[in-house]
């Protein structure tokens, strides 16, 4: 923005800033989806899949009286590929009015739920939603857009079981100077990980342990999926593994990559699963079962990443 003051256009007329929020803020209140259906009820096979996925083996999720995991209240919902017959007109109206404005990158940043009653197999789903808020002008490291919030009220037979709360950044990309083509992507490191990567650039691959039940985690979460803990402490990792499984990467050629290489999925010696590349082995000899050994490669002046090295036994 550089400090001055956005102007949209109108109708081929300038239009103030402060006038254009005014257009936004219209449309909070409105609707994004009438009515919707969920594509099934509620049922077992979604909920095994979701489990297995997720790694959480709670029983409250089987047997007669399973309930679904309260985070599976989305997946009821969602179209899939295809876009929902129940979505606005109103909201389509806001989007474009952001797209034409200049603000056509989109980008999800966060979501909130909010439980009221658990979902069983059975229960059919209906749901709606609402243009909750559109924020004013922010300033962001992608770019100056607007936060648009929609709610989604969820309910089983008729009634609210609970509410999902979804925000997107509608924003204008801002100018960015060109990285050096062969600089790897940075890993996102936030509050609940920023340990693990401090472990990294001493050379140690640190695994979570709950100190409520022992289990250890990985990838770093802030709670514990089996006694749903928050406390833990770390143990660092021997090192020794092997390739669960693998894929090998020959499309497309991003920078600093060169295909064709293999990506792994590491068992660990202690039991937790890790994705990394595998090294010193030729691609194309790469195996499910190899043993491998962790090892840490710098790529540049600032990023150590964990690789694993093939061992030949």
């Amino acid at each position: 923005m550089n400090g001055e003051p956005e102007v949209h256009e109108k109708s081929g007329e300038s239009e103030r800033p402060e006038e254009f929020e005014a257009r936004l803020k219209a449309y909070e209140g409105r609707p994004a989806a009438a009515t919707g259906i969920g594509r099934d009820p509620v049922n077992q096979p979604m909920i095994r899949h979701w489990c297995e996925a997720m790694g959480d083996t709670s029983p409250a999720y089987t047997g007669p009286d399973a309930i679904a995991p309260p985070t599976m209240l989305q997946a009821w919902t969602m179209a899939g590929l295809t876009r929902r017959p129940e979505r606005t007109a109103a909201y389509d109206e806001l989007l474009r009015l952001l797209d034409e404005s200049g603000h056509d990158a989109v980008v999800a940043t966060d979501c909130e739920q909010e439980y009221l009653r658990p979902l069983r197999p059975g229960d059919a789903i209906t749901f709606d939603s609402v243009i909750e808020s559109v924020s004013g002008l922010k300033s962001t490291k992608l770019g100056a857009g607007y936060f648009v919030t929609t709610r989604t009220d969820i309910r089983a037979g008729g009634e609210l079981a609970g509410t999902h709360r979804f925000r997107i950044l509608k924003y204008a990309p801002a100018q960015r100077p060109p990285r050096p083509k062969d600089l790897r992507p940075r890993p996102v490191i936030n509050r609940d990980n920023a340990g693990f990567w401090e472990g990294v650039a001493r050379h140690e691959l640190l695994i979570q342990r709950c100190t409520g039940c022992g289990d250890l985690r990985f990838p770093w979460l802030p709670g514990c999926n089996s006694c749903g803990s928050p406390e833990w402490d770390t143990v660092a990792a021997s090192g020794e593994g092997t390739v669960y499984s693998y894929v090998v990467m020959h499309h497309p050629p991003f920078p600093a990559f060169d295909p064709p290489y293999a990506v792994g999925l590491i068992e660990l010696a202690e039991g937790v699963r890790i994705v990394s590349n595998v090294v010193g082995t030729p691609y194309d000899k790469v195996r499910i079962g190899m043993p491998v050994r962790l090892d840490f490669r710098r790529y540049d002046d600032e990023l150590v990443l964990p690789v694993f090295q093939g061992v030949t036994r």
